[in-house]
Formats: structure tokens, sequence, C-alpha cells
């Protein structure tokens, strides 16, 4: 007896023959990112850009829910900024973006060259714990301005070496929440409750689910006291970060001179928590319920619902194909 014929499939190679080319080529097959001419950087594409308006929509939504605003802080940082923190410039020293000067000049071969030096070299955004320090310690003067609860949707750079579409990239998107409270408990409680947050969104929103604990010393974010994380275990039986939540302590309340007056009339330092979610989890989509005939999405999550497909054997029956089509569409919309 013969063996039968490997069976067909949309997207080559199967996930069980190469997962990792598989999934690059369901990212490319569904439009959603392609490579850009800049090392290490994505285009995001309509399709892949429609997912994480979506994500932002439901996401915002939950951040308001629990008394956040949004506001947006500069992407370049003085380097001196993180320099009061050690251990968080540590650890972000060799992925950092720098800018050194101010323009561009013709030189005598006609060839453009970097000119006018800065002062004090800028950072280009890894992440804003520092940039937004600067700010609360200008907002916060006493306990009853206290809790400040932040969110910043923006992008970041952080040099990457191995770059795969929404995984790794030099570039990305994300949103990073920054809070400072009066208490340790109430810190806390708010880290908690932030990565309560992403657990529901992950496994309401996007079907998804996921494992949720503490990250290990080693992982934890550079000047976090704690790390709270959700992992993902993907198709290939690894796991993708798909979120984090920092305690960060009185650490970056007293690099930034972050202070309050207490209820006692006394001077302390404010506990701050940040915590995030990236274009990842645009990828980590791709990985969790795609197949090997492309890209599947839960409908929550979906920029396209339902797409109407009109089938014209006969030219004499074309018109009102499509006059039906036009007319289930505008019903669907509720606009008719």
């Amino acid at each position: 007896m013969s063996n039968p014929a490997p069976q067909k499939t949309a997207i080559s190679p199967r996930r069980e023959e190469d997962f990792p080319e598989w999934y690059q080529q369901v990212v490319r097959a569904a439009e959603l990112a392609e490579p850009s001419d800049v090392r290490g950087c994505m285009v995001i594409r309509p399709w892949g850009y429609g997912i994480w308006e979506n994500m932002q929509r439901r996401l915002d939504a939950m951040f308001r829910a629990t008394g956040h605003r949004n506001a947006y802080f500069p992407l370049f940082i003085p380097l001196s900024y993180f320099a009061k923190e050690a251990e968080h410039v540590e650890g972000f020293a060799k992925e950092c973006a720098v800018v050194t000067h101010t323009r561009l000049e013709v030189d005598a071969g006609g060839k453009m060259k970097p000119a006018s030096a800065l002062t004090e070299p800028l950072v280009v955004r890894p992440t804003s714990e520092t940039i937004i320090g600067a700010s609360y310690a200008k907002w916060v003067q006493s306990y009853r301005d206290l809790p400040i609860l932040i969110n910043q949707w923006a992008n970041v750079v952080r040099w990457e070496m191995r770059p795969r579409l929404f995984l790794r990239t030099t570039e990305f998107l994300w949103q990073e929440g920054h809070t400072v409270h009066e208490t340790e408990a109430e810190a806390r409680e708010e880290t908690k409750q932030m990565l309560d947050v992403y657990e529901t969104f992950v496994r309401d929103h996007l079907a998804v689910p996921v494992f949720s604990g503490e990250k290990s010393d080693s992982e934890r974010f550079p000047g976090a006291v704690q790390t709270l994380t959700l992992e993902v275990i993907v198709q290939d039986r690894k796991a993708i970060q798909a979120g984090t939540s920092h305690f960060l302590g009185q650490n970056f309340s007293r690099a930034s001179g972050i202070q309050f007056q207490n209820r006692e009339g006394k001077q302390e330092f404010g506990w701050t928590t940040s915590w995030g979610m990236t274009t990842r989890l645009v990828g980590t989509l791709a990985m969790m319920h795609g197949d090997d005939d492309g890209l599947v999405l839960p409908p929550r999550i979906a920029p396209t619902q339902i797409v109407i497909l009109p089938i014209t054997p006969k030219e004499e029956t074309r018109a009102r194909v499509l006059e039906a089509c036009d007319a289930l569409q505008l019903q669907l919309r509720g606009k008719q």
C-alpha cells in the first residue's frame, strides 16, 4: 500500500517541521508586518496595526476603570538621569541608543556628517522610569497629591541583535504604567492589581491561557524590588513573556527625589510601581492560535469579523449578486 500524499497547507514549512520559520511565514502571509530597511526594526502593516489598535482600546478601557489616566513624556532622556539609579542603568546600558549631536552638515566631499555635539548625550527611551520620575518629583508635595496613576502609550528603542518580527525588534510599541503611592502596601497592591488586569485581558480577550508568578532575582527588572510576570506557553512549548508588573519600592523615588510630607508632617519618599505590555502580544497571538493554513484570531481582537465573498459564475446575475452583497454589508453595519 502506498503512503498517502502529504496534505497541502497554505503555510510552508508546517509547524512540526520548523516552528520559528512557520511563524515568520504566518506573519508575512497575513500581512501583519515586514522587516524594515533599518536593521532590527519592522514595518507594522494595517492588518497587524489593526490588531494592536483593538488591544489598545480594550486595555485602555480596563486601565481607566481602575482609575488610571493617560499622559505622554519625552522620547529623549538625559544621560545623567540614568546615572542616578545605578542598577537600572547597568541593566539597560547595552541596549541603549544614544543621541550625541544636534544636526547634520555636508562636508567638503559632499557627504553628510554629524555636527554640533550635545553638551549632554540623550538616551532614546528604553523605558521611562527616570524621565517620568523627574516630573513626579515636581508634582508630589504632600500625601494629598497621592496616588498618581498614569499610563503612557509610546514607542521604545532597545538594540536587538537577533530580531524576530513582533517578538524582538529594536523599536516596538507598548504601554507603560507608572504610579506613586503613599505606602508600601498600596504600591504592592497596585503591582498585583495590574498583573491581574493583564491576566484578565490575555485570558478573556485574547483567549490565551497564562501562568502568573514572580521573576527570579536574575530576571527581575533592573532597579525593581519585585517583578511579577505573565508567561504564555505557545505551540512549540516555549514560554513567551506576555506582560510584567514591577514593585519598585523607594529606589526610583530616592533617585528622582519624589518626596512628600506625610500625615505626621515628616518628609518621606514615595513608593512606586511600573507595568507594561508590548506589540509582542501580536506575535504571541499568531504563535498560540495560528495553524498550518495561516493566522487564526479570537473574535474579540480581530480587526475584521466578517468577509462577504461574491460568487458570480454568470455575467447575467453578477449585478444582482453584488447588489445583494452591498445590501447585506449595510445591514451588518446597522445602516439599513
